[in-house]
């Protein structure tokens, strides 16, 4: 019986591993095919190999500084399945964000990708919230060459925290991470969430609801 038990065990810990991890490929690569994209399936269909080119695997432009002249002062450029579709399968992407002085990355997470930041140029303040009940910042201040890893699905920010331009480099483990900001999405969603609910929840009154709305 103990043989078993222990047996039966072995096997629930490895199909838990096997199940928590993406499948590997099966092939040397599947490079997204834009005409049949539109079949859903968890990724995007393969290109016939026979038609794939270097192209495929390549992006330009990160060196390009972004446009930080906006309400929070920082931008974006992600490398994913949309600008590589190379990428397509291989569970990876990048991302360039440029800060304005004492620009943010407003709150946001990634919900199927953990980050790793590198710091480029400039100092940055960054953080995460772990989950309900502790709901705890574990934040650091990061300059030139440090790195921070962000969880995946975990609320995090970063901050430039300088009188110049800050640049970093993010690496994050989905092909295609999605971001969900968070002010954006409650106060900017199509449609609105209903005031009663956003009054209850942030305790304030409708006014400074609409207020938030407004803006989003």
């Amino acid at each position: 019986m103990a043989f078993q038990f222990l047996f039966l065990a072995f096997i629930a810990i490895t199909c838990s591993i096997a199940l928590a991890t993406d499948p590997s490929s099966l092939q040397d690569f599947c490079v997204a095919d834009p005409v049949r994209s539109g079949i859903p399936v968890n990724g995007l269909v393969c290109k016939d190999p026979k038609f794939v080119e270097a192209n495929d695997f390549s992006f330009s432009g990160l060196h390009l500084a972004g446009n930080t002249s906006n309400t929070v002062g920082s931008h974006v450029t992600p490398v994913n399945v949309a600008q590589i579709a190379g990428l397509n399968t291989l569970g990876i992407s990048i991302a360039r964000i440029d800060y304005a002085p004492w620009g943010v990355n407003s709150p946001h997470t990634h919900p199927r990708a953990s980050e790793v930041l590198t710091v480029l140029e400039g100092s940055l303040q960054v953080g995460f919230i772990t989950s309900h009940p502790e709901n705890r910042l574990i934040t650091k201040i990061l300059h030139v060459g440090d790195v921070f890893v962000f969880p995946v699905g975990l609320l995090h920010f970063q901050r430039n925290i300088g009188y110049g331009n800050a640049v970093a480099i993010a690496a994050l483990s989905s092909q295609n991470p999605g971001v969900i900001t968070i002010a954006n999405a409650v106060f900017g969603s199509n449609p609105d969430i209903s005031s009663d609910v956003l009054t209850r929840a942030f305790q304030v009154d409708k006014d400074t609801i609409y207020n938030f709305q407004s803006r989003f």
